[in-house]
């Protein structure tokens, strides 16, 4: 993880304590966990794979198990701070409560069997607890928004991190962000690879970069977090006597149109710029695997396997919706976290970081 100007890690506390992140295998727990060994804490992270490349004491354990769970965590008596960054995707409300919030409970319960002196929890939410992936809901976002009448697994989770917390003596921060961009090996979920990839194979084709999504998708507002300053977040959460028990909401703090964005795009990438034309990526980029395979072996890039590499269906969801999507950031900055980027700047910054470790192909202008 390079740290980017502003955005250093010399005024967050080092050597806190202990601290465990779930799902440290996954785009935000990865970035945390990194940050927290950066800054000196112990850091123990969790995920059901192994993880080779991890510059902290990693653990493959079953979280859904709750035997297994206790078992696997005995050993941490010393955490003081739980991330909770584990995820798994389901495809009705129902699913989605069922297993996030069994979890959140198991780890819960086994850091208390471990008999671990926990302080502070961490636990991560989304637009969606606004009503974005229903469609239009009230801008700018804030914190103190009713909750949607329909049940979401960001409540569920709410309410039993909420009960834990009073019943054990601990902390909890619910920290909000939007669309996070970075880069995890083997995780998906990313809308910059979204992005980086369709421009790759859009290049190699020889066609301009084009938007696929909606003329009013193309339009509304838009904001992203960056996975750097969603960690520093988490760090600022987990040792401000402000954060305690409190919901804020992440972003880096400015708004973008596509429109504005996708020439610029072009423009980095050295291709043509053309108007958008809708249409589903998760139709159209699967049969193109083989252009990105030709990618992978002319330029020695991270062999991952294609159906592993890119979520296209986080593009279909973000680049069809036609509603603004605008949290405020107002409540975070008051209580002492004023981190910003300019998105624009940084995901182009982005893109050449991932040309450098070998994850996409050129792309730059010479």
């Amino acid at each position: 993880m390079t740290t980017t100007p502003g955005l250093d890690l010399t005024d967050l506390p080092t050597g806190g304590g202990t601290v465990l992140v779930t799902g440290d295998g996954g785009l935000i727990g990865s970035y945390v966990a990194r940050a927290y060994a950066e800054l000196g804490w112990t850091v123990h992270g969790v995920s059901r794979r192994d993880l080779p490349e991890a510059i902290w004491q990693h653990h493959s354990v079953d979280l859904l198990d709750p035997e297994a769970a206790v078992a696997g965590l005995a050993a941490l008596k010393d955490v003081t701070h739980l991330v909770f960054a584990a995820y798994i995707e389901k495809p009705t409300d129902p699913e989605l409560i069922e297993v996030n919030d069994a979890l959140l409970r198991n780890t819960l319960d086994a850091l208390a069997a471990a008999g671990a002196p926990l302080r502070h929890v961490t636990l991560y939410q989304g637009g969606k607890a606004y009503g974005h992936h229903l469609g239009f809901f009230n801008t700018p976002a804030k914190e103190t928004d009713p909750r949607l009448i329909a049940p979401h697994f960001y409540y569920t989770q709410e309410d039993l991190l909420r009960r834990a917390a009073a019943e054990r003596g601990f902390a909890f921060t619910a920290l909000r962000p939007e669309a996070v961009t970075g880069y995890a090996i083997g995780n998906p979920m990313n809308l910059l690879l979204v992005i980086g990839v369709y421009a790759a194979i859009s290049k190699e084709l020889g066609l301009p970069m084009r938007f696929p999504g909606t003329r009013g998708s193309y339009d509304v507002l838009y904001q992203t977090t960056d996975a750097e300053l969603l960690a520093r977040a988490t760090i600022w959460a987990g040792s401000s006597d402000n954060a305690a028990d409190q919901i804020f909401n992440v972003t880096n703090g400015d708004q973008f149109r596509w429109a504005g964005l996708w020439p610029r795009f072009a423009e980095h990438f050295g291709m043509d710029y053309a108007p958008s034309q809708q249409m589903h990526l998760v139709e159209a980029m699967p049969a193109l695997a083989h252009v990105w395979q030709r990618l992978v072996e002319r330029h020695g890039l991270v062999p991952t396997p294609f159906e592993k590499l890119v979520g296209w269906g986080v593009g279909d969801f973000l680049f069809h919706h036609e509603a603004d999507n605008i949290s405020s950031t107002v409540k975070i900055r008051q209580a002492g976290f004023a981190d910003a980027l300019d998105t624009e700047s940084r995901m182009l910054d982005l893109f050449d970081q991932l040309v450098e470790q070998k994850v996409l192909p050129p792309l730059r202008a010479h």
